[in-house]
């Protein structure tokens, strides 16, 4: 075994420790320890051992300097920070946990956080932490929560109220490259209202261009964004190779999920409803089997004002023009405009390449604007209904048929037995692979979001009583554990 430069020093002194150790007899220790102050607390995490639960009585403590966490567990036995009882334990005051190298595989569980915002993160060199069912208002401003270690874990948590600047959720990273394989799923975010300064977003991914290159192979999913009321992104992707399927965007008439920067991301399964919908820049981004529902703008296309192809560096402010996209087999229904490029002033290089295929529009006012350069556009098997205008489709893209859709219980429009959109697709696209509710694709696809057939297997759209930290609506799916882009 090589040993690292720094440790070889100590090591052989840490060989004769061992070798002791080992003809020693065993000390048993406690794997489990309840503590009732911080001071406690910090002195079981500074002795804490794979396996360990550490439990805090429940109560409000307020944390005047940083609770350091640097334990090692390991995958099989965890090191475990937990609450008596959820939300039971109340950290207020000015600090907050920092968890850093080299701590691994460490669980932060239950907890209601009160203390200052900016003070809570997975620091660069900490990995394979998890935070769940924790509860997050934190005033001021600054991040709820800050990701920078790869391999997080965040889950059935709370990220409440925020009205100052900064994310409920900052994801960055060391130097170019963004924290990786981060797994956010069954959180429930709701009530920004920041009256639209900058940093409104609920969850950030990624800083700009520093990161835009660099492959996060996250996955977002099964979480509810909630009234969002700040600047335009409720969302903001600034990596690549991001996946987010199955969440709920609602009721946050003036913000969107925003690819704002990075390539090869996929858009699928989720719900817009009452929202500005989805926008999107850079390249091979794949959006399917969404939800669009009286939204403002459903999805937006941006209209590029530079072609940063592979380059490392770009301008933070600049928007890169999307090629090669592809934009299939979502439902739109009622939105006030359902596909749009808006005008740019200055330099308006549009998008190229863009496939718009089998998507299913109803209702509605425009059903397409095209404002800006399009070469290279495929346009197929799209079907229209009920729209007020829709002259911004080619003729040769759509059809004009009603599809029988029928409210269900959930709300959610769907097709009924006849439709004209069953088994109805034109063209190949074998990375279409589940619909709506996370039922596989048919060998013969059909138009829009839903493949009808089995009961659905995935609860949707979600409700406050899905996720948080009470919830017990449990993951479905694993966590990345690929440097590749996460694929459904």
């Amino acid at each position: 075994m090589k040993f690292p430069a720094r440790f070889r020093p100590f090591l052989f002194p840490a060989l004769g420790v061992l070798a002791l150790a080992l003809v020693a007899p065993s000390v048993a220790r406690a794997a489990s320890q309840t503590v009732d102050s911080l001071a406690a607390l910090k002195t079981a995490l500074a002795d804490a051992a794979p396996g360990d639960v550490i439990t805090v009585k429940n109560g409000i403590y307020s944390a005047d300097a940083t609770i350091a966490v640097g334990a090692v567990g390991t995958a099989a036995q965890p090191i475990t920070i937990t609450a008596e009882t959820i939300g039971g334990v109340e950290i207020s005051g000015t600090q907050g946990f920092k968890v850093s190298e080299p701590a691994a595989h460490v669980i932060i569980s239950g907890f209601l956080f009160t203390h200052a915002a900016g003070k809570i993160s997975i620091a660069d060199g900490a990995s394979h932490v998890r935070f769940t069912r924790n509860t997050f208002v934190c005033p001021g401003e600054g991040a709820y929560l800050t990701i920078i270690g790869d391999d997080a874990q965040i889950d059935h948590n709370e990220f409440a109220t925020k009205k100052a600047s900064g994310p409920m959720i900052a994801v960055s990273g060391p130097g170019s490259q963004v924290a990786r394989r981060l797994w956010v799923h069954h959180n429930y975010f709701h009530d920004f209202d920041n009256d639209g300064a900058a940093g409104a977003e609920m969850l950030r991914f990624g800083l700009l261009s520093s990161h835009r290159l660099s492959q996060g192979a996250g996955l977002i999913e099964y979480n509810l964004f909630a009234r969002c009321r700040g600047v335009n992104d409720m969302v903001s992707n600034r990596s690549s190779g991001n996946t987010y399927r199955y969440n709920t965007f609602i009721d946050s008439p003036t913000s969107h999920l925003t690819i704002r920067q990075g390539n090869d991301c996929i858009v699928a399964a989720n719900y817009f409803i009452n929202t500005e919908g989805l926008r999107i820049f850079g390249d091979r981004h794949l959006v399917f089997s969404n939800y669009f529902e009286k939204n403002y703008i459903a999805l937006n296309l941006g209209n590029g004002d530079i072609e940063l192809a592979d380059a490392t560096e770009s301008p933070s402010s600049s928007h890169d023009r999307p090629d090669d996209c592809v934009i299939a087999f979502n439902t739109f229904l009622e939105n006030a405009t359902h596909y749009q490029m808006s005008k740019r002033s200055g330099t308006a290089l549009g998008a190229t390449n863009t496939t718009f295929a089998n998507n299913l529009i109803v209702g509605g006012n425009l059903a397409a604007r095209i404002d800006g350069p399009y070469p290279g556009a495929v346009w197929i098997g799209n079907i229209l209904w009920e729209t007020t205008k829709y002259d911004g489709l080619p003729a040769e893209s759509f059809t004009r048929a009603d599809p029988l859709l029928v409210s269900n219980a959930d709300g959610i429009r769907r097709p009924q037995p006849g439709s004209p959109v069953l088994d109805a697709a034109k063209g190949d696209f074998p990375r279409v692979e589940f619909d709506l509710f996370g039922r596989p694709r048919a060998a013969r696809k059909s138009v829009g979001a839903d493949e009808p057939g089995t009961a659905p297997a995935v609860a949707h759209p979600l409700t406050p009583a899905d996720v948080g930290p009470h919830s017990e609506l449990a993951p479905t799916t694993p966590a990345p554990t690929a440097s590749a882009p996460a694929t459904p």
